[in-house]
């Protein structure tokens, strides 16, 4: 477990150290998977759930995984169950993309016009309107997702995040039919700055490690501790 992020090895002290060392293998796997290979980090994920189900990391990796594979339900009970956990509202922009994944953008608007959104630090209410961005193009409101884009602060317009913002320009001016101006906007990015910038889910190097693949069956019937 000294191999999974401090933080999340805080929250597993409540099991047993066998327990929580299995669960600890299977959440850093997760994430170390999760851009690689979606399902197996979904399935790690889902192995840890049936060791510690009331532990809010590991419904935390459930949530992501289950984004990442776009079963976005699941995602959006997952996360809701981390919120009621630990009273963090960091999720809501994946909470709200998810709204969208499920055909729902007037939700994911909805969540962002919330008070929980408004507790949000900068970043995170960032990456909150770029979403809110993508749910005005899927309802056809094109000048409305430009200036929820238009409206984020200038200091959150610089490095990665600030290369989000421009990529979600450039995919509002392409969903409004103005190809050339969307074009013009990423002609001026970096491809692989880019690519580095909306990779996300993958762990510190420093808190990553190879495990030896997982036995499946020792997971079976250990569902008790979850329970507990």
């Amino acid at each position: 477990m000294r191999d999974l992020h401090k933080e999340a090895r805080e929250r597993l002290r409540g099991l047993s150290k066998e327990n929580a060392e299995r669960v600890g293998a299977h959440l850093v796997m997760a994430g170390r998977l999760l851009d690689t290979d979606p399902e197996a980090a979904y399935a790690h994920a889902q192995a840890a759930v049936r060791r510690a189900g009331r532990v809010d990391v590991v419904r935390e990796a459930a949530g992501i995984a289950a984004y990442r594979t776009g079963r976005f339900a699941e995602a959006l009970r997952e996360l809701r169950t981390v919120r009621r956990l630990n009273g963090s509202s960091e999720h809501l922009p994946l909470m709200a993309d998810a709204e969208r994944g499920l055909g729902r953008p007037e939700r994911a608007i909805a969540l962002a016009a919330s008070e929980e959104a408004r507790t949000l630090d900068a970043e995170t209410r960032t990456e909150l309107a770029i979403v809110v961005s993508g749910a005005r193009s899927d309802l056809g409101e094109h000048d409305a997702a430009l200036v929820v884009l238009d409206r984020i602060p200038a200091a959150e317009r610089k490095g990665d995040l600030g290369l989000r913002v421009l990529q979600a320009r450039a995919v509002a001016l392409e969903a409004a039919g103005r190809t050339d101006e969307a074009a013009r906007v990423l002609a001026g990015i970096d491809p692989e700055a880019l690519q580095r910038a909306v990779g996300g889910g993958e762990l510190p190097a420093d808190d990553v490690v190879v495990f030896d693949a997982y036995d499946e069956s020792a997971d079976e019937g250990n569902e008790a501790e979850a329970d507990a």
